[in-house]
């Protein structure tokens, strides 16, 4: 599964409409900012169809994947894009970033913490926020935003100094790209850098 899916989720008191690019989009927040309703909503009409009186429209079929049976309901699903609350620990662990490699579903997942074994891009993270009210019913609409901003993704970033993480195979890459380009790479190995580097 490839492309960009708009999802447009509402019943008569509430409205998401958002698009989302890649496989893996992660949503951050504070409390009762409508991460949990969102993931209700979908919820919903996949269980009870017209009788939950939410109205869901988008190209794919969207679903919730929770609970302890998460990787025999995930073995169900193909092509399709799946929201995980938060409160779901299976995602962050590693049979789980396995897991998902092997599908061809795109996965929609809120959480407030960070999800290290997930290679999800910094572009695919956002908040969910009020735009006002619309309509005769008053119907609360929501969006959501890029935390991390709108960066062009031809923009050219020409450092002078990357700092990497560890020693490992990242820094090994990024000595490599900074030697062909000139720049300097180091290492914190885990630690706060000496003052030296702070200038």
């Amino acid at each position: 599964m490839k492309g960009k899916y708009r999802i447009v989720i509402e019943n008569k008191k509430i409205k998401y409409d958002f698009e989302i690019k890649r496989n893996l989009t992660i949503i951050k927040g504070d409390s009762a900012t409508g991460k949990t309703t969102l993931v209700d909503m979908v919820a919903e009409p996949y269980e009870n169809g017209e009788d939950s009186g939410i109205h869901l429209q988008c190209k794919k079929n969207c679903a919730v994947l929770a609970g302890k049976d998460w990787k025999t309901l995930l073995a169900t699903f193909h092509n399709s894009i799946l929201f995980i609350d938060e409160g779901n620990a299976f995602v962050g662990s590693k049979e789980f970033s396995s897991e998902i490699q092997k599908t061809d579903n795109y996965f929609v997942i809120v959480t407030r913490e960070a999800l290290p074994t997930l290679p999800y891009s910094v572009t695919e993270i956002y908040g969910i926020r009020s735009s006002g009210k619309y309509g005769i019913l008053k119907q609360t609409y929501n969006e959501m935003y890029s935390i991390y901003g709108n960066r062009n993704q031809n923009e050219q970033i020409c450092p002078d100094i990357v700092i990497t993480e560890d020693s490992g195979a990242g820094y090994q890459f990024f000595d490599y790209v900074c030697h062909m380009s000139k720049a300097t790479c180091i290492s914190a190995a885990g630690v706060v850098l000496d003052q030296e580097w702070k200038s």
